[in-house]
């Protein structure tokens, strides 16, 4: 026997992010993104901001030493009006030289931080049409936008400005500490008092804040999923007046990411009133001690001038970086959401020794063949059948029977636990998928269309379709005369989803989109639900030329549609229990029987009660 299920709801869970109480890998993340940045081909680049970087900090570091040096002159009675021109020209020049050299370094970046954002980007949309469809089932498209759109909003600002700012912080602190030390180093050692109080400050921020961050990402994705489907779904929530609702739901989730934001971004905040106060203090220990020495003669106030200079372009540093970390935090929970989809699998993959699929009639066979959506929950077992070259099969049964699994394991959308699939005696495994894929169409009961121009989305179904390959297959399935009737014809462009057309005349054009693919084998997965009895008759001529000659299959609901199939497989609770074209199964009296008269009596046939048939799903 066979059994088949479409429970969706079995699937595996979708990844989730990183939890507020999971071990913190935000270092190893942002790693990572730096290397987008100034990895590969970007080293040269960096080598050069980097180099620019330090000669603009050295023009900025020697202007509080030329300040001092020519206070000097100026409190000095015997100073020399040319001495003290030579030290503002040397100011001059130092800030021209930082002025400059800061430019070109940060235009570097800049290019640096827009290149990296893009191979991100890229690489991770790339990713995402590899993938199995079992992900896409696994994982909402809010979630998915959040990653393409949030997370990468806030990794763009880690390139555009973080990483620039945290490098000139460090190197300025570097220079300063040196040039401090070599000028005083008693006032130094007061200058750097308040340095532990300032890094103890921003360890104890980020780890508030960091994990903080981690879960106002994972929130704001959920908020993202809640939009999306509720706006998909405006038909339905207006129409059951559940606009209140929504309202209510998304409140609260609005709430979580307000709670949850509120602590990130209170513990980040806090930072600036922090390390201004202990700039404030580092000032004044400078300036109190350093006029104490130069009372007892063991300095000067042009070096306490300078110091004191110093003491601001060193806290200033620091203090960027304490703010510089809540960028690098959003970006580290971003960028960990973003390398989770990156780094995922697709489940089907082609075999090294693949082969590209070879037609030969369209004879499948189905030997033996196990599947579950989870490991070891069996949905099919020992599944055996054969369809011959050219047949037409109609799939039937009630809704969660399982017709749709039998689809998606012939379409490799799944791979399969054990047993042998045959196309015209090619193991299907053995197969490259594209190959494979290129001669099945698919017709879904949902028709899809693109933003996009009538003859574009034609034209989608294969590459260097002509204009001349869209029209004729338009008037195969009887959807031209409609499509000449709307402003620009063919060049009208559609709304999202096709909204400005209505449900058969969006069937119409995915019918005419199958036959501009022209595969060898055909799938219609419900194609003519949701529409009136004269536009069924129109989609149902254009089905029947697509299938001319074709071996398919046609799930459906509607018995009607698929009575003059070569072959009715019938499923219940996962499994076939009958399969024969339609008179046969109609003089068997058996489960089609009992289907097809409760469909068009509205009832059981006599004798056939609620005992006797049970329609169950997987």
């Amino acid at each position: 026997m066979i059994t088949a299920s479409t429970t969706k709801g079995a699937l595996d869970k979708p990844y989730e992010g990183a939890s507020i109480d999971q071990p913190d890998q935000t270092p190893r993340t942002l790693l990572r993104l730096l290397g987008y940045m100034v990895g590969g081909d970007q080293r040269a680049k960096f080598a050069l901001g980097v180099v620019t970087r330090i000669v603009a900090l050295l023009g900025l570091t020697a202007l509080p030493f030329i300040t001092g040096q020519a206070m000097n002159v100026v409190i000095n009675p015997d100073g020399i009006e040319e001495e003290l021109t030579r030290w503002v020209l040397s100011g001059v020049v130092a800030g021209i030289i930082y002025m400059l050299f800061s430019f070109l370094s940060d235009r570097t970046f800049a290019r640096m931080a827009t290149n990296g954002l893009f191979k991100l980007q890229t690489n991770l949309f790339s990713n995402i049409q590899t993938l199995s469809m079992g992900f896409f089932h696994k994982n909402p498209p809010g979630d998915l936008s959040s990653n393409v759109t949030n997370d990468a909003e806030v990794v763009s600002l880690f390139y555009t400005s973080a990483v620039s700012q945290l490098l000139r912080a460090v190197f300025q602190i570097l220079m300063i500490f040196i040039v401090m030390v070599v000028i005083n180093w008693k006032l130094t050692i007061v200058a750097l008092v308040t340095v532990p109080f300032l890094l103890l400050s921003i360890y104890v921020i980020s780890r508030i804040s960091g994990p903080a961050f981690t879960k106002l990402q994972e929130n704001l994705g959920e908020v993202s999923g809640f939009q999306e489907e509720t706006l998909s779904g405006h038909k339905v929530i207006i129409s059951k007046r559940r606009q209140e609702w929504a309202k209510e739901d998304h409140e609260a989730q609005v709430a979580d990411v307000y709670r949850v934001g509120s602590r990130a971004f209170f513990a980040s905040l806090m930072q600036f009133p922090l390390t201004q106060t202990l700039n404030i203090f580092q000032s004044v220990f400078v300036m109190v001690v350093g006029t104490i020495m130069v009372i007892n003669g063991q300095t000067t106030l042009g070096v306490v001038m300078s110091f004191s200079g110093y003491a601001a372009l060193l806290s200033s540093p620091l203090a960027q970086i304490a703010n510089l970390i809540t960028n690098a935090l959003n970006a580290g929970a971003g960028g960990k959401r973003v390398f989770n989809i990156i780094d995922e699998e697709p489940t089907i993959k082609d075999a090294p020794d693949a082969e590209e699929y070879e037609f030969k009639g369209g004879h499948l066979q189905f030997i033996d063949v196990d599947f579950s959506y989870i490991p070891g929950r069996k949905i099919l077992r020992s599944n055996t059948f054969e369809v011959k070259p050219g047949e037409s099969i109609g799939i039937c049964g009630p809704t969660g029977a399982g017709k749709s699994t039998l689809i998606n394991i012939l379409t490799r959308y799944y791979e399969i636990d054990s047993g042998t699939i045959l196309i015209d005696g090619q193991d299907l495994t053995k197969l490259t998928t594209e190959s494979l894929r290129k001669q099945i169409g698919v017709v879904l009961q949902e028709a899809f269309l693109f933003t996009d121009t009538v003859m574009n989305n034609l034209k989608y179904a294969r590459e260097g379709a002509t204009d001349e390959d869209a029209i004729v297959a338009a008037k195969k399935a009887n959807a031209h005369d409609f499509i000449m009737e709307l402003p620009q014809g063919y060049d009208t462009m559609l709304t999202e989803r096709g909204a400005s057309l209505s449900q058969g005349q969006r069937q119409m054009i995915t019918i005419a989109r199958a036959m501009v693919a022209d595969p060898k084998m055909m799938i219609l997965d419900e194609a003519t639900s949701n529409v009136d009895t004269r536009t069924e008759k129109l989609i149902q001529d254009g089905m029947r030329k697509l299938m001319e000659n074709k071996t398919s299959f046609s799930i459906a609901h509607r018995l009607a549609t698929i009575r003059d199939s070569n072959r009715i497989m019938v499923l219940n609770g996962g499994e076939i229990v009958e399969y024969a074209p339609h008179d046969e199964l109609m003089a068997n009296k058996g489960f089609y029987y009992a289907l097809y008269m409760s469909q068009f009596k509205g009832k059981a046939p006599a004798g056939m009660g609620a005992g006797t048939v049970e329609f169950v799903s997987t």
